[in-house]
């Protein structure tokens, strides 16, 4: 399976999300180490309810204190707050919308693709879609009807970036994925599809679904932020470095660049 529109780059993302009070502190620490690792960009879900801040304040601290990794709130925030963010950002905020629309020369939009009633909009709006997918051929279908369906709204398939969303759950040491995860295949759970193994069979996951063609790349949501995250930098994303298949440094410095997406085109503002 090489997939319609061929592999073109890898590209990573992870959530730093945090469950009861915001801890500022530990999520600039977080967002330093996915980008000590070249990630695409993090995410921060404010759905968990902190009384203190929400996920677009809580990147707008954290811009600052990082240079170039993409910073994308899951929140429910006024565009205007987005763009601020965008704007103390440099060019490095992306705006998560459950129903991508119209709307020029604003961050990147980032859009879930994986119920079907949603994929439409996406396609002919989002420059990221991410699909909870337990399989490469599920994952591959996916993204091969968004990509279809993109260009038939006039658009470049290129144009959208399809990731596949993970949970991962890495452990405290080196381990083979358990049956029914890693090699085989991440399971089904409530939550979502979930690999629960080390960081080298999840890099062997992410170098093969994207050598297929099946993705673009991942977005990972760790199980336990700090110790996940910071296996998944320095074990699995190193590993992919080493193989010549991830970034070792940024080519550019706003989360377009790091994602090969050009500016929003004209004609893609009007329905």
């Amino acid at each position: 399976m090489t997939g319609a529109y061929g592999r073109g780059l890898l590209h990573l993302a992870a959530a730093v999300d945090q469950a009861g009070v915001f801890d500022l502190e530990r999520c600039v620490e977080l967002v330093r180490l996915a980008e000590s690792g070249g990630l695409d960009f993090v995410t921060l879900d404010d759905r968990f309810g902190w009384p203190e801040t929400d996920a677009v304040g809580a990147l707008a601290q954290v811009a600052p204190a990082t240079r170039r990794i993409g910073l994308v709130p899951v929140t429910a925030g006024p565009e205007a707050a987005v763009a601020h963010l965008d704007g103390v950002s440099r060019g490095r905020a992306g705006r998560w919308t459950e129903t991508p629309g119209p709307a020029p020369e604003q961050p990147v939009r980032v859009a879930d693709a994986t119920e079907p009633a949603a994929r439409q909009a996406v396609a002919r709006y989002a420059d990221v879609a991410l699909v909870r997918a337990a399989s490469s051929a599920q994952a591959a279908a996916v993204r091969e009807e968004l990509r279809r369906q993109a260009q038939e709204f006039g658009r470049e398939p290129e144009a959208l970036r399809v990731l596949v969303s993970l949970l991962v759950d890495l452990g405290d040491g080196e381990r083979a994925a358990e049956p029914g995860h890693g090699g085989g295949g991440p399971r089904q759970t409530v939550q979502g599809p979930l690999y629960r193994g080390g960081p080298v069979d999840l890099a062997e996951l992410v170098a093969g679904w994207h050598g297929e063609g099946a993705t673009d790349g991942f977005h990972l949501v760790p199980a336990e932020p700090r110790r996940d995250l910071e296996r998944l930098v320095n074990g699995t994303v190193a590993l992919l470095q080493h193989r010549g298949l991830f970034r070792t440094f940024y080519p550019g410095s706003t989360l377009r660049e790091h994602l090969g997406l050009a500016r929003p085109a004209g004609q893609l503002a009007a329905p």
